[in-house]
């Protein structure tokens, strides 16, 4: 039977991971949109690599949720109970 795996999480009530800061010129210019990050997470909960995964359409946009979610801390993936680094889909929506 293969261990089982569960996936990280950005939403854990203790991490407190703020929401991202809407870039001004994209708020004065309506720009809105969600940009979905690929983040690799460490045994830690730390993240180690991050990407666009798929854009808002919008780079100030993809640049603001890319920083983000790199600051961010998350409990780490694990494979039959222990933390394993793996990759993770972080959801940011910027709507106005």
């Amino acid at each position: 039977m293969p261990a089982r795996v569960e996936l990280p999480s950005s939403d854990a009530a203790y991490l407190h991971n703020p929401k991202p800061a809407y870039p001004i010129l994209s708020r004065k210019m309506g720009e809105q949109g969600k940009v979905q990050i690929r983040v690799l997470i460490g045994v830690d909960g730390a993240a180690l690599k991050a990407e666009v995964g798929q854009s808002s359409g919008f780079d100030r946009l993809d640049q603001a949720a890319l920083a983000t979610a790199l600051k961010w801390r998350y409990r780490p993936g694990t494979r039959g109970g222990i933390p394993e680094t793996m990759w993770f889909i972080v959801p940011i929506e910027f709507a106005l």
